[in-house]
């Protein structure tokens, strides 16, 4: 029984590189590489395994970077307070404020 890792076609890649520094250099750019070595390995398993694992976590990153950043911060949705001590101010900054009535000036 052969495992994904286990090379099919020697130590040698189709495109003449070690399979291992193939392996290592299909992460070097994330899904940019990975999908360069898809194409380019027809052959070894290895890279091929390598390739594709270099792609789905790249392309996952890329879609969990991009969703945290369209979503509010949580220093955001209360306010901003820079420090914890700072929450009861920001409490009583939301109580409702009575407003005093306006003097009447006598200018005659």
């Amino acid at each position: 029984m052969s495992s994904p890792l286990t090379p099919t076609g020697g130590n040698k890649t189709s495109s003449g590189l070690d399979q291992n520094l193939a392996g290592a250099l299909a992460y070097l750019l994330g899904p940019i590489t990975g999908i360069l070595f898809l194409v380019l390995e027809k052959e070894n398993r290895f890279v091929r395994f390598h390739a594709m694992q270099s792609t789905i976590l790249g392309v996952g990153w890329i879609a969990v970077s991009i969703v945290l950043s369209l979503a509010p911060s949580p220093k955001l949705l209360l306010g901003q307070p820079t420090h914890p001590r700072e929450l009861p101010l920001l409490a009583l900054e939301r109580l409702p404020h009575e407003q005093e009535p306006a003097q009447e000036t006598d200018d005659a």
